[in-house]
């Protein structure tokens, strides 16, 4: 296995806009930026140009700065709590998270973004549009900042996935004492999704990074909502 990962933002990523070629628009900026896509590569997404180019948007009133909150209620198949204007709820993904990923930040004065409909499915349509365009073989990770319970601070998940498993499942290994490992399995593309952010940050306007030097046996089918999403039949909180 390999013990080294790079990471690095892909500079020059222009305004994304609806109808966009995100795989065309990834593969010149890297190559522009002297950083040519490869084999084994790992590229993260930000959920925000993704939404952006299958035009997730929606107008909201610039003016009222809760006139998102019926899109809330819309992108919500089930409301968890509620604090003041704060909404945690399920989506339909089976994503619990804050407002539903309706979000203001990094849109146009007067827009909200919604989470992509299948964000899975927009990860296999970027990865094959760099296979076409750049020839090489690349896992896509699309993620998105959420919250946590019981701890401050946001961090970054997975929230779609192609090219790389979800989960690396180290259940009937043995530790280095020779205990056997019963439940052991590590969400890998979140914990890749959050090194990522790291080198992109809140407000740099950049929302692409390519991670190297993965293990190559973590790239393989993969897929968010039908690894990590808990069944709610598995789930000791809701």
């Amino acid at each position: 296995m390999s013990r080294e990962l790079t990471i690095r933002a892909i500079e020059g990523i222009p305004e994304i806009r609806p109808g966009a070629d995100l795989a065309g628009v990834i593969a010149t900026a890297a190559a522009d930026d002297h950083l040519p896509l490869a084999d084994g590569d790992v590229v993260v997404v930000t959920q925000k140009i993704v939404s952006k180019a299958e035009n997730r948007l929606v107008a909201v009133d610039p003016d009222d700065p809760l006139s998102h909150k019926a899109l809330v209620d819309d992108e919500s198949v089930r409301v968890l709590r509620r604090r003041g204007q704060l909404v945690i709820s399920e989506t339909s993904h089976g994503f619990v998270c804050a407002n539903a990923g309706v979000d203001l930040s990094n849109v146009e004065v007067g827009y909200a973004a919604l989470l992509p409909e299948d964000s899975d499915r927009s990860a296999r349509r970027i990865r094959d549009g760099i296979r076409a365009r750049a020839g090489v073989e690349v896992a896509v990770i699309v993620s998105d900042t959420f919250g946590r319970p019981w701890r401050r601070g946001l961090t970054d998940v997975a929230i779609g996935c192609a090219g790389i498993g979800a989960i690396l499942d180290h259940r009937g290994q043995h530790d280095t004492q020779g205990r056997e490992l019963l439940v052991t399995e590590v969400a890998v593309v979140d914990e890749l999704a959050s090194a990522a952010d790291l080198v992109l940050g809140k407000a740099t306007g950049c929302p692409v990074a390519v991670i190297r030097g993965v293990d190559p046996s973590w790239l393989r089918r993969g897929e968010v909502r039908s690894e990590l999403v808990r069944p709610a039949s598995e789930d000791l909180f809701r």
